[in-house]
């Protein structure tokens, strides 16, 4: 094989990419060297990225000379190319995709750990992403977004001259380059809160089209499992027509042998997204079903009856407003403290406690504990979370996703070895206590009780979705499901609950705001 030439751009990221593909094609015998190209997205930095004319403004100048045939490669970020390629040339093969997820840079004397991504109310907050921008203000609608143009060093130095308060930028590029983030505090964004652009973390390997010498050899570097899923999140953003800059997130992983699949999408950068999730066994015709999810005729449940109180602000209630979905809410259970004062004993020796609900934490702090320097906390998901966070305090652990089975293996690893406090409600099913492994002391702490309320009214909602599994036996005293009606169980401790009753029920896949508010996206109402 002759000596390659592999066009890219000049940026620091690009030519680590561009080097990174060199030294695997020298891993398995085939020479190369770089040409450094500028595109029309380099020379244009006094613009938005969406305000660019045209499409590919960061891959349309290595295309050419690709089909020019003054190089034999062009190295792109997968998320940069168009979705149609042009006449002649193919992707050959991509790589093993990097960390998905966003990194939020904080100014540390605008940090807020109060509040939802440790960012003060007001912030200022840096991207050049439309998608970034519809997500964000979704969660924290405070915000001030301005725009960020420039490679990543360029960025960061641009938050440290404080021209923002914070930055967002994909962990990828900042994992590639290796660049010391000491100076700041770093908020990871997990996928499954701000959903990835189609192919984000994956480079893309470009040929000419007739190279099919070269095609089988890149077929050694190709990383086929990415491809594949990527590949659903490229069609999902081709079967919407939408450029690189359209307000889209898809992410599709594959787990257990299943596909899940997230997607977020906005009419504009300031609009509220919709937000959809799907596990399936295989992926054919999914990229049109999901599609047809966010048809503009689609025809939405009309009430929807949750089993907890939902705040005017509420991601959940602003998620079903947006389509004119009235919501019922009402708690069918009450709680009460059983303890008022705590025994200064129970911290005295504790690493870590685990919170599995919000009232846990919120029946805790009540106390007032004072608590060991270094402990840390666990909890079982976002909305534990979001309510440590208003106590000041940070989670160390955070289960992901509805399963409390996996959550409970998951921190049984964390802290074999440690002492663990639960505060917990007194009929608490004990399923994270009952999965720690041997060599882990715990310490239980019964807090709170749970009363179910009497007479409750029966509710003739189309969507029926229930919070705890006292909220199921509360409901179900008296009432029964009307034909037609939807059930959603909050988490697999409550699915349960229904599966013992013999009724179907959609488990979202986490169990808090976002994930009830895509569980409902994803019902059709005939």
């Amino acid at each position: 094989m002759k000596r390659l030439i592999i066009g890219t751009r000049g940026s620091d990221l690009a030519l680590w990419q561009a080097n990174f593909i060199k030294d695997k094609l020298a891993a398995i015998g085939v020479e190369a060297e770089l040409k450094i190209i500028k595109t029309q997205g380099d020379k244009i930095l006094n613009l938005r990225l969406d305000k660019l004319e045209g499409k590919g403004f960061f891959t349309k100048e290595l295309e050419e000379e690709l089909l020019g045939g003054t190089i034999d490669i062009a190295v792109h970020s997968h998320k940069d190319l168009p979705t149609v390629h042009p006449a002649g040339l193919t992707i050959a093969a991509v790589t093993e995709r990097e960390d998905p997820s966003e990194l939020l840079l904080i100014l540390k004397d605008c940090v807020s750990i109060n509040h939802k991504l440790s960012l003060k109310k007001g912030a200022m907050v840096g991207t050049s992403s439309n998608r970034r921008k519809a997500q964000l203000l979704a969660l924290r609608p405070d915000l001030n977004i301005e725009d960020l143009r420039g490679n990543v060093p360029t960025r960061i130095q641009k938050l440290r001259d404080e021209d923002y308060d914070a930055i967002l930028l994909a962990r990828a590029g900042v994992n590639r380059l290796n660049i010391d983030l000491s100076e700041f505090h770093v908020e990871v964004v997990d996928t499954t809160e701000l959903v990835p652009a189609p192919a984000q973390g994956a480079l893309a390997i470009q040929i000419r089209e007739n190279e099919n010498e070269l095609f089988d050899i890149l077929q050694q570097i190709n990383h086929s499992e990415t491809a594949e899923e990527i590949a659903i999140e490229r069609k999902v953003l081709n079967l919407f027509e939408g450029g690189c800059h359209m307000p889209l997130g898809c992410y599709c992983k594959k787990e257990d042998g299943q596909y899940e699949v997230w997607t977020s999408k906005a009419e504009t950068d300031e609009d509220f997204p919709d937000r959809l999730f799907y596990r399936v066994e295989k992926l054919d015709g999914l990229a049109e079903k999901i599609v047809a999810k966010f048809s503009a005729d689609r025809k939405f449940p009309a009430k929807v009856f949750i089993s907890r109180e939902v705040g005017e602000h509420n991601y959940f209630r602003k998620a079903l407003e947006k389509h004119h979905i009235a919501i019922e809410d009402r708690s069918l259970i009450r709680t009460f403290p059983i303890v008022t004062v705590l025994d200064p004993f129970y911290l005295k020796h504790i690493d870590w406690i685990f919170f599995s609900s919000r009232n846990s934490v919120d029946y805790f702090f009540n106390l007032k504990p004072m608590l060991p320097k270094h402990v840390k906390f666990g909890v079982a998901g976002r909305g534990s979370e979001d309510s440590l966070r208003r106590t000041g305090h940070l989670a160390d652990y955070v289960g992901e996703g509805g399963d409390i089975d996996e959550v409970a293996e998951l921190f049984a690893e964390e802290v074999s070895g440690k002492t663990v406090l639960f505060p917990r409600a007194q009929d608490s099913l004990l399923s994270i206590q009952k999965a720690l492994k041997p060599d882990t002391k715990v310490i239980d702490l019964p807090i709170y009780e749970t009363v179910i309320e009497e007479d409750i009214d029966q509710t003739y909602a189309d969507v029926l979705i229930f919070t705890s599994p006292s909220n199921v036996d509360a409901y179900f005293v008296d009432n029964l499901l009307e034909p037609g009606q939807r059930v959603i169980a909050i988490g697999n401790s409550t699915a349960k609950k229904f599966e013992e009753m013999g009724v179907d029920c959609i488990l979202p896949y986490s169990p808090d705001e976002i994930g009830l508010a895509e569980a409902v996206f994803g019902i059709d109402i005939k």
